[in-house]
């Protein structure tokens, strides 16, 4: 990994000048596109800060440590002064990073973290999370319904225009199905990739419209041939590469009239709802913990799914994640629907966003 050049974004404060912000980005895709979507959204210029990990470095992170030893400096972003008045990470490994920028500014520079922190809340002024992780109820602890994204009216009013052309030849209704992978106790294997294939291939084909197909980084292979197998109605399917500047995604989200979304997935789920267009959750089979306890879902063997059930039942509930709690806030607040059901029609979640930029600027 090559450091990589600051980024600035957005305004400065009518007030004045507006504080030095770092976003020491996340080593997930998902939690990446969170805290840059925070970063966005405040307005203020930031810096971004790509680190370079060692996987062998785990003692700083266990013991709450304020050092370096975790990421190879060489080939990180350099961090150096002038130091940042507030850093937003998410991670673990990022935390003793986070802790040991703070201390060269002398404990003033404010640490936003987004998810679910491993130290204690003493560490940091701001925790934006989601149901999924069960923190308490506590003051530095913003509960939000949904995760952090990037899909604002305009960026999907830009993408339309760029893909409007490409996906003219595709008949309407459209329903972009946006596949996620392995996750937890659930498997996105080819029994779960079957069913959920021949449920909106013939959807589409009874409604006389079509499929725009995404992929993501945790979909494998097997799954994506399964999709080129069984979908016979018009379609198009985009296989994910990495760093690829003609990802269609943003524009099936601009173009379709409804989703389908494997429901493994937080954050693919907050983005398709951010359309305000119908979504249906697609449920994936898993092991003591069933997405839908009505329904019979086939499981998809994989060890790790069924070892992750076992520290959920018996680990610390640090330790996991149970994505079924984002589930039930959505149905209960009528946003989503299960595939097969009648569609809910979705809600914007700027609300979410709106409520962190808030919490992030009463910082200062």
């Amino acid at each position: 990994m090559s450091p990589v050049e600051p980024v600035q974004s957005g305004l400065a404060d009518s007030g004045g000048k507006p504080p030095v912000v770092w976003l020491v980005t996340g080593y997930r895709a998902g939690e990446r596109n969170q805290v840059i979507a925070l970063g966005e959204a405040l307005g203020w210029p930031f810096e971004l800060k790509e680190l370079d990990y060692r996987s062998t470095e785990f003692r700083t992170s266990l013991f709450r440590g304020s050092d370096l030893r975790g990421i190879r400096q060489d080939s990180s972003s350099p961090l150096v002064a002038p130091w940042p008045d507030l850093v937003i990470s998410a991670g673990m490994r990022n935390e003793p990073v986070c802790r040991w920028i703070r201390d060269q500014q002398g404990g003033t520079t404010r640490i936003v973290h987004i998810g679910r922190p491993w130290a204690h809340l003493d560490h940091f002024d701001l925790i934006v999370t989601t149901p999924q992780y069960r923190l308490a109820e506590h003051p530095k602890v913003l509960q939000n319904t949904l995760t952090l994204h990037r899909v604002t009216p305009q960026r999907l009013e830009q993408e339309a225009v760029r893909w409007r052309k490409p996906f003219a030849q595709l008949p309407g209704p459209r329903t972009a199905v946006i596949l996620g992978g392995n996750s937890g106790p659930y498997t996105l294997g080819p029994k779960n990739a079957h069913a959920i294939a021949q449920q909106v291939n013939a959807q589409a084909r009874q409604r006389g419209g079509s499929l725009m197909i995404s992929t993501s980084a945790r979909t494998s292979p097997a799954v994506i041939d399964i999709f080129e197998r069984e979908i016979s109605a018009p379609h198009v399917l985009y296989r994910w590469r990495p760093e690829d500047t003609e990802n269609p995604y943003f524009g099936m989200l601009a173009l379709c009239d409804d989703l389908v979304v494997t429901a493994d997935s937080i954050s693919m789920l907050s983005e398709a709802c951010a359309t305000g267009k119908p979504v249906w959750m697609a449920p994936l089979g898993g092991y003591g913990y069933l997405m839908r306890e009505d329904r019979d879902i086939p499981v998809d063997f994989r060890l790790s799914a069924w070892s992750y059930s076992l520290m959920m039942r018996w680990g610390h509930p640090r330790l996991s994640r149970d994505i079924r709690l984002v589930h039930q806030r959505l149905l209960e607040q009528g946003r989503v629907a299960w595939l097969g059901e009648p569609p809910a029609v979705s809600v914007s979640s700027s609300d979410d966003m709106e409520r962190a930029v808030a919490r992030v600027r009463a910082l200062f």
